[in-house]
């Protein structure tokens, strides 16, 4: 056995004045340097050190000088790295929350983030329509690292929520990465140069148009934030106001007017409710059967699953013992993730969860039982859609004021909504409560190998690898992209740990000299089997109409094939044998450079591995007074 020790010491080298300066001018420092490393310098090169530059090198022997004429060493630490410019599409959460990461990174990163709106937020910015909320509780729908305490409800409006992102964002210092009123309309990738052009408009002015660069282009916008009017004969002839739910105008007078809504989804289910006090009455056309429930998180909600006011009392609680906060927040996750077991066909909690949804919505529309055999789903389970919380609409569709309306629309008319049986429903408002482009393609050019472009890659359907990259689409990264989990919880923490999984990747890329990676065929193949096998499984795939699938009844359904915590716990690391790798020099290993690795230099712990002092990874200052008493035994 061999073993090499040292005496403790603290020395103050002396050696020629050429090798300090070598040192200096590769980033390294005399005091990072032990005594044998500089008279092993001093010894290899006959005390005299080599110049070139900003480098020193030992001398070459006969074999290295040939085989040099091919190959040279890169003169650098081992993972000193090199930078990585990122350009991210969209300031919303995932764009806020992946600058946050990598504002607290040791990586070298150039960050911008693109936003086509004046503000942050990204949909809860877009959607202001009257009883716009979240279906997920307040505590849960935040981010791990900025946990509030000022929550007013357990449901948060999305005022409130928008006003938390915005809060977020000036608290840790985030709007310096972000550029508001910038769309971008075209990505190209550039394979001589191995990396993304990108043009952005500023402004509302077409004309106006920047160009960038980046070696990963990120897009963070998700699939809900391009709405569209629906696709109906002469919605453009009707004469009064007509507002879209993600293009609300809030200078509509709704005060004694007839309004029409359009649509059962999520947006519908929160409008109807909230503007039914002021109308006159109310046309409600529902061409979709759709499970009506209690929001996320029920049990810790309020009575029936309603929502309820924290108290100054509760909150101040919350605040000085975040112990309990943490178990209060956990208590209901672990609630959220539990609701994966009623998505499997056939499973005890699926047939409770229909039951019990079932008997709820009759107990609401006691008042007009026929609406709810209209409008209750007989040939799809709870969770074919994302369930929808309605707290109150069951309830106003059963007022006086309120007509229920199944019949298909025909078309709009100047005066209002003709239905398939020729009756025309007269409105002096229509709200489109409708949606938007749930087919995944960017509304702008991507354009990536080989000229392909992404929407006409994507024209029939969506295929990528683990919802985030896309073959022949090098170095482009998805936030929430097609079949991630998205059936039963909160999307904060699923853009948590994909933006850690990405942080993984750009290390990758800057420590290794990575020039481009992209999924291969075969596991993109590989994913889409295992997935197209497994979903029959689940409600998912079952006869609804539902933005997993596109908006189709029988489209291929756009979810991850497993539970929330299956996918976490698949993207804790890249799997890198899936990916085509391009590096900047032929051989894979031109990153190890000159011997040196960058914790010799860069002030962390030397001997780390041996555990950390106070937790910190930092080089102590070692002193012989500090183990005095154990050399004086």
């Amino acid at each position: 056995m061999f073993c090499s020790s040292h005496p403790f010491f603290i020395f103050e080298p002396q050696v020629p004045e050429s090798v300090s300066q070598a040192l200096t001018q590769n980033g390294m420092n005399l005091k990072d340097v032990s005594e044998a490393a500089i008279e092993e310098i001093l010894t290899n090169v006959d005390r005299k050190p080599h110049l070139n530059g900003s480098t020193w090198t030992a001398p070459k022997t006969q074999s290295t000088a040939k085989s040099d004429q091919h190959y040279s060493i890169l003169e650098k630490p081992n993972r000193q790295g090199r930078t990585i410019r990122v350009i991210a599409i969209g300031a919303g959460a995932s764009g806020l929350n992946f600058a946050h990461d990598i504002d607290v990174s040791r990586l070298n990163i150039e960050l911008i983030v693109y936003e086509k709106n004046s503000e942050i937020g990204g949909t809860w910015f877009e959607n202001r329509y009257p009883g716009c909320a979240c279906d997920i509780p307040s505590v849960n729908y935040q981010l791990s690292w900025a946990p509030s305490t000022k929550w007013s409800s357990y449901y948060s409006t999305a005022h409130e929520i928008l006003q938390y992102f915005k809060t977020l964002a000036d608290d840790y210092g985030l709007r310096k990465y972000v550029k508001l009123s910038h769309k971008v309309v075209g990505a190209w990738w550039k394979e001589e140069t191995q990396d993304w052009h990108v043009k952005i408009q500023r402004g509302d002015d077409p004309t106006d148009i920047i160009d960038d660069k980046c070696n990963i282009l990120v897009n963070a916008s998700g699939v809900l934030n391009k709405w569209k009017w629906p696709t109906i004969k002469g919605r453009e002839s009707f004469k009064g106001p007509m507002l879209h739910s993600a293009n609300w105008d809030s200078n509509v007078d709704l005060k004694g007017k007839t309004v029409a809504v359009i649509g059962s989804g999520s947006s519908a289910v929160q409008i109807v409710p909230n503007i039914l006090p002021e109308v006159k009455d109310l046309k409600c056309f529902i061409r979709s059967q759709s499970w009506v429930t209690a929001g996320f998180g029920s049990n810790f909600a309020g009575k029936q699953g309603g929502n309820f006011k924290y108290t100054d009392e509760q909150r101040n609680l919350l605040a000085e013992d975040p112990k309990t906060y943490l178990r209060y927040r956990k208590n209901i996750e672990s609630e959220l993730n539990s609701r994966f077991r009623f998505i499997l066909n056939g499973s005890p909690e699926q047939i409770a969860a229909r039951t019990f949804a079932e008997k709820e919505m009759r107990r609401k529309l006691e008042k007009k039982p026929w609406v709810g055999d209209l409008i209750i789903p007989k040939d799809f389970a709870v969770g074919c859609r994302r369930p929808t919380p309605g707290n109150g609409y069951l309830e106003a569709l059963c007022e006086d004021n309120v007509t229920v309306i199944q019949n298909a629309i025909a078309e709009i008319t100047p005066r209002g909504i003709r239905t398939a049986d020729g009756v025309e429903h007269e409105a002096d408002v229509i709200i489109c409560a409708t949606g938007f482009d749930v087919s995944w393609k960017p509304y702008y050019p991507t354009i990536g190998r080989q000229g392909r472009s992404l929407s006409e890659e994507w024209k029939d359907a969506p295929s990528t690898y683990l919802s985030i990259t896309v073959p022949h689409f090098p170095n482009y990264l998805i936030f929430n992209g097609p079949f991630g989990p998205y059936g039963h919880g909160s999307f904060l923490p699923i853009t948590e740990v994909l933006s850690k999984h990405f942080l993984q990747m750009i290390e990758k890329m800057s420590m290794e000299y990575l020039t481009s990676f992209a999924p291969t065929e075969a596991a993109v193949a590989d994913f889409a089997e295992h997935r197209r096998t497994f979903i029959p499984r689940t409600a998912w795939a079952s006869p609804c109409r539902s933005w997993f699938k596109q908006g189709t009844v029988d489209g291929e359904v756009m979810m991850w094939p497993g539970s929330r915590i299956h996918f976490f716990e698949n993207m804790v690391a890249p799997r890198w044998e899936d990916y085509e790798l391009k590096y900047e020099k032929k051989n894979r290993f031109w990153y190890f450079g000159n011997g040196f690795s960058e914790r010799e230099f860069d002030g962390r712990d030397l001997s780390w591995y041996l555990g950390l002092l106070d937790e910190k990874d930092e080089q102590p200052e070692y002193v012989r007074d500090d183990i005095k008493a154990l050399l004086e035994v």
